[in-house]
């Protein structure tokens, strides 16, 4: 060991074994054999797995093709798993051999050394980006939590290799010569990535996950052997942009700064989103003075210390503005502001330190990019109306605070700050001028933006409570919402319901005219006060209902009565029926509220007619009635003259290259609760939930936030609205998933193609 004053994990490679010696030779063996061993029980262990991963997957795909792929994958992994597992087993033995010989070096370079920046320049498949992503990631986690006894694994094995330089790269049995070597031998397997990605996962669950044991294996035997037995297992950490340092040096311990991801999902996720941004730079020159190909200047890389007491800087810059001014800003401006947040942040520390500052670390410089891609997304989400997305582009540097303090935000979406935007975004979604005409929701976002502007430092609790207020004050409105909104149904359907009785009303009474020529006072019984009463029976009762049956009997029984007599038979049936056809009378008649004496009238009106039927004498004075029309009914008592429905003038004008079969099936997959945007012939728009789909029309019904009905459409007429651009949905899925698929997929897009 050197000397006292120096940190105690710095390792004296003056102990150096001579890798030629019989002794380092048996310890080599050792080595060897544990790892074969060892690796060997893992990889059948993962194999016997697998076929039941995919087995189950197979049950469960989504589709038969799916399904085909997980079947097909099972078979080719049975036939071949001897050469998948001699292949991967016998590269971990000619790394070790290499080792043994004096030959290390790193494993393959497109598994870990340079991850993803020359596969882009490489031009390789998608698939091959995606299985490198997982391969990257499976790297990083593992090295991560694998770090104290893999630094103690380096050491000791660069000792009995004679004081060669090993890191976590060039170690044989590291995380990255294992992957590599299971890549090597996949390539065995003629099988779709889909089912590939799986496999690595299962390798990175069930091989390295248990490569802990390994190296406290390796490590107490060669502790157990003399080789630093008084090893302290630091991890020695440095700034991903930093260059490495060379000699005993690269044994002390760095600080690092970088906010620690301890959920395993959550360190996968930014370890996958690192490998992607360092591939994207390795494309682009480097702007800014940040690391993107170009050297880096030299100089002590800002701490987080200092990163959050510019970014409060700054915040407190903007949390002075005046309130009204703020949204007044046009998205030009906004959109200009967000992009310049990292030149205005090294400008700010350069301040603060009295000297220019022109890089951050890699980490850091990755999260400050992360937030202002998420920034940029929300300028540019059509989900939002404008006036909101200007309102909370205002929180990038609050939101930039809590991703350097935790960066776990990214990848959970239980985190206090994601899920506050998501609310606010939530909430936003359905905000429109007109649908928030007293400023309730526009002030109480403004209220929340602001306070964090001017509250929030470090503590991210207020997310919490700022959250809680938002969702009291959401469902108070949502409350009165439901409110109105269930009166507008109730309303909508009652009138579905009334117009669906009269027009069977009226097809049963004209169906059963049957365009007969009868007399006016039996007509107008049948279409006035009989179709109001039959109305009244289905609005009451529906149609499975006995005394909608009755009432349909009473119209073939009147009509028949209305039919000349011409013998005696005919007279003896019509008075049979009369006394029914009175009672029936009576009883329709005061349902539908006929007063008393307008029913003594007409059935006064009646008998008359009836005894002419019969060929009784009339008296003159009732002759003289029958002669002039039926007397009027109560206003109440609306007639129905035809029986068929009328094409609603919107489907009317619709010609049949209005929309097609697409527009059609977007309008029937509509769910109640989506939002959509509706745009006017003047290019005003307004946004409107789908609240009800009548079963009677089939008609949508959209009411705005406050539950107030702003359309209602037929599905043609939804379809040609589509069709043509005037209303189009909302998406429904978080606003934070959103963006973080957005920036995914960015990132995945070589930067010469994202260019318009």
């Amino acid at each position: 060991m050197s000397n006292a004053s120096e940190p105690s994990n710095v390792i004296d490679l003056s102990q150096r074994l001579d890798p030629r010696s019989e002794s380092v030779g048996a310890l080599l063996v050792t080595v060897r054999g544990l790892a074969t061993k060892r690796l060997h029980a893992l990889a059948t262990n993962m194999f016997e797995n697998i076929d039941d991963a995919l087995f189950d997957l197979a049950e469960k795909a989504e589709n038969n093709a799916a399904q085909t792929q997980f079947f097909d994958g099972m078979r080719e992994v049975r036939k071949k798993r001897a050469i998948v597992e001699r292949t991967f087993l016998g590269q971990v033995a000619r790394d070790l051999a290499d080792f043994s010989a004096g030959r290390t070096r790193a494993p393959d370079a497109d598994a870990h050394a340079r991850p993803l920046a020359n596969i882009e320049l490489s031009l390789v498949g998608e698939n091959e980006l995606e299985e490198s992503l997982a391969i990257t990631s499976m790297i990083g986690k593992n090295e991560q939590r694998l770090a104290r006894a893999l630094f103690a694994v380096n050491q000791r094995l660069s000792v009995i290799c004679g004081g060669a330089r090993m890191d976590d790269a060039s170690n044989p049995v590291g995380p990255a010569s294992l992957a590599a070597a299971f890549r090597q031998a996949m390539r065995e397997l003629m099988v779709e990535v889909r089912v590939k990605l799986i496999i690595y996962k299962l390798f990175d669950r069930y091989v390295l996950a248990g490569i802990d044991e390994l190296y406290e294996d390796i490590n107490n035997e060669l502790a157990a052997a003399g080789v630093l037995p008084q090893l302290r297992h630091e991890i020695v950490t440095r700034r991903s942009d930093a260059p490495a340092p060379t000699g005993p040096a690269s044994s002390v311990v760095a600080p690092q700064t970088a906010a620690p991801v301890t959920d395993a999902a959550a360190a996968e996720f930014m370890q996958s989103l690192h490998a992607m941004f360092s591939a994207r730079r390795g494309t682009t020159v480097g702007t800014e003075g940040f690391a993107g190909g170009a050297p880096l200047p030299t100089g002590p890389l800002p701490s987080a210390t200092e990163l959050l007491g510019a970014l409060t800087l700054l915040q407190s810059q903007i949390a002075g503005m005046p309130g009204t001014a703020v949204p007044m800003a046009s998205q030009a401006d906004v959109t200009r502001d967000v992009a310049q947040l990292k030149e205005q942040l090294l400008a700010q520390i350069g301040q603060l330190r009295g000297q220019q500052t022109a890089h951050v670390s890699g980490v850091d410089e990755d999260t400050i990019d992360l937030v202002g891609m998420l920034f940029e997304f929300i300028l540019e989400d059509h989900n939002l109306p404008a006036e909101m997305q200007v309102m909370l582009a205002r929180l990038q540097i609050p939101y930039l605070k809590v991703a350097l303090l935790d960066r776990r935000m990214f990848a959970q979406k239980s985190h206090p700050a994601r899920q506050l935007l998501d609310a606010l975004a939530d909430a936003a979604k359905g905000w429109s001028a007109e649908a928030d005409r007293d400023g309730r929701l526009f002030d109480k976002i403004k209220s929340i933006v602001e306070r964090l502007l001017h509250d929030f430092d470090d503590d991210v609790a207020v997310f919490n409570r700022l959250a809680a207020e938002l969702q009291d004050f959401l469902d108070i409105s949502r409350k009165r919402a439901e409110l109105a909104e269930q009166r507008v149904a109730e309303s909508t359907r009652g009138r579905e319901k009334l117009e669906h009785a009269r027009r069977r009303a009226a097809q049963e009474i004209v169906g059963r005219v049957d365009g007969a020529a009868l007399p006016p006072l039996i007509y107008g019984v049948l279409t006035r006060a009989w179709a109001n009463y039959i109305v009244l029976t289905l609005l009451r009762q529906g149609e499975e209902a006995q005394e909608f049956r009755d009432s349909l009997r009473f119209i073939d029984d009147f009509i028949a009565s209305a039919r000349p007599v011409y013998d005696l038979n005919g007279r003896r049936d019509l008075r049979a029926i009369l006394p029914s056809i009175e009672r029936s009378l009576r009883r329709g008649l005061a349902a539908v509220a006929f007063q008393e004496a307008d029913t003594e009238q007409l059935l006064a009106q009646l008998h008359a007619f009836y005894r002419q039927q019969l060929g009784e004498s009339v008296p003159e004075t009732e002759s003289g009635t029958l002669v002039t029309s039926v007397m009027p009914l109560p206003e109440a008592i609306q007639a129905i003259e035809e029986p068929t429905v009328e094409p609603e003038p919107e489907d009317e004008s619709l010609p049949d290259e209005a929309f097609d079969e697409r527009n059609l099936a977007q309008a029937r997959e509509l769910k109640v609760g989506q939002w959509l945007e509706f745009t006017a012939e003047d290019g005003s728009t307004d946004r409107a939930k789908l609240s009800w789909v009548s079963p009677i029309s089939g008609r949508y019904l959209f009411v705005n936030r406050r539950g107030l009905k702003v359309a209602d459409h037929s599905l043609g007429g939804l379809a040609q609205a589509f069709a043509s651009g005037h209303a189009r949905v909302l998406d429904s899925s978080m606003l934070f998933d959103r963006a973080m698929d957005a920036i995914v997929e960015r990132l995945r897009t070589p930067e010469a193609e994202a260019r318009p």
